[in-house]
Formats: structure tokens, sequence, C-alpha cells
């Protein structure tokens, strides 16, 4: 495979040159901006809380890895974007297990494989270029619905910033969905939405992460040292 095969699958990108999507590039800032925002609350709480560090972590290695992918546009950068994505999802989606829902080590990597084999499966049978490529997020979208809806029904608080990351995330996948569709109307298309809404997205996530480590969480006590 040739990884530096070039990539054009934006409204904003008309040639092959390092600034051809300025905007789509620049916008990652939104991830670079909720990192640094994560990191002072963090340094702020004074707590040893390590997963929400790592986390933080991922959320800056998004932000790089789109600006690369969004300025070099060929296929090993399309690697740099998609890894510390799929990574945050598969990252958080077990730190929520322990954290959150309050399953064990061995539970959560259950549940966790469970999921990654839903996700593999959704993503392989949905038609080539579904909602234009989005397709492959609704699984992570209808785990934070169904994930939120449980802490509800538990009472849990972190639930509230769940079902608000699942609203940002759906208007979010909408404006990444329908970036080629308005291309005659909107030449630098929608796709940098994705991303500034994605950075809030993610900002909201990690902070209730953080804040839900002073929380019981929602199966009880014995999780109490969970993640």
């Amino acid at each position: 495979m040739d990884l530096t095969a070039p990539i054009n699958a934006y409204c904003e990108r008309t040639d092959q040159t390092y600034w051809a999507e300025p905007v789509n590039a620049i916008s990652n800032l939104a991830f670079i901006a909720a990192a640094l925002a994560l990191l002072w609350l963090w340094r702020r709480g004074r707590a040893n809380d390590r997963s929400a560090l790592l986390l933080i972590g991922i959320v800056f290695l998004v932000g790089i890895g789109s600006f690369l992918f969004h300025t070099h546009a060929n296929r090993w950068s399309l690697l740099a974007d998609v890894i510390p994505i799929t990574l945050f999802i598969y990252v958080y989606f077990f730190i929520a297990m322990r954290r959150m829902m309050g399953l064990g080590g061995v539970g959560a990597s259950v549940v966790l494989a469970a999921f990654f084999l839903f996700s593999f499966g959704v993503t392989a049978l949905l038609p080539p270029g579904f909602l234009a490529g989005s397709g492959s997020y609704l699984p992570a979208l209808l785990a934070l619905v169904v994930v939120a809806g449980l802490l509800h029904g538990f009472g849990h608080p972190s639930s509230r910033a769940l079902y608000l990351a699942a609203g940002v995330f759906a208007v979010s996948l909408t404006f990444r969905t329908f970036d080629q569709a308005v291309c005659d109307v909107v030449p630098i298309g929608t796709h940098f939405l994705w991303h500034i809404l994605n950075g809030v997205l993610l900002f909201v996530l990690v902070r209730a992460m953080m804040q839900a480590r002073t929380i019981l969480p929602a199966l009880g006590p014995r999780a109490r040292a969970a993640a």
C-alpha cells in the first residue's frame, strides 16, 4: 500500500498543496484548546488521576493527527488522524465502564470486547460511503446514548454530561456528513465544524470523567478503586 497516495475527501481541498485546507487544518486548534483546558483543570484538582491524564494526552494527539491529515492529505496522515480517535473511543469506554458504571477489570474488558465486535460488525455491514463515511461513528454515538441512559436509570449525575455529549456528537456528525453535499453553496464545506464541535465534545467527556472520580459508581461501592 502506498502510504503517500493522495486523499481528496473534503470540499475545501481543491489541490494537493500543503495549505489547501486552511480552515479544516486550523480548526484543529479546538482539540489543542480542549486538551490545554482539561490539563489546567487536572492540575487545579491536585488529584493523581492518571486515567484522566491519559485521556487528555489522547485529545492532544487527536488534534495533531487531524492537523497532519488536513495538511498532508494522504494515507499515512489518515492513519495519524484515525488512530488517536479510535484510541480515545475505546480507552474512554473502558474507563467509563469502571469509573462510572463500577465494573471490575474483567467485566469492563468483556463489555469493551463486545462493543468492539459490535462496532466492527456495524462498520462492515454498512454500504461503502454510507453517510459520507460518517456511519463508522454511529456505534460510538449509540454507546454514548446507551451508557448515558443506564447512568440516568441508576440516578448517576454523570448521565447529564453524557447526554450533552451525545447531542453535541449528533450535531457534529451531521456537519461531517453534509460537507461534500454543500460544496456548491459553501465552498469551504462544513467539516471544520466537526472539528470545533468535537473539541467541545471531548472536553465535556473528559471533564465528566474527572468529576466522576469523586462520585459513587453506578453499580455500588465495590468499584471505588476503579481506574
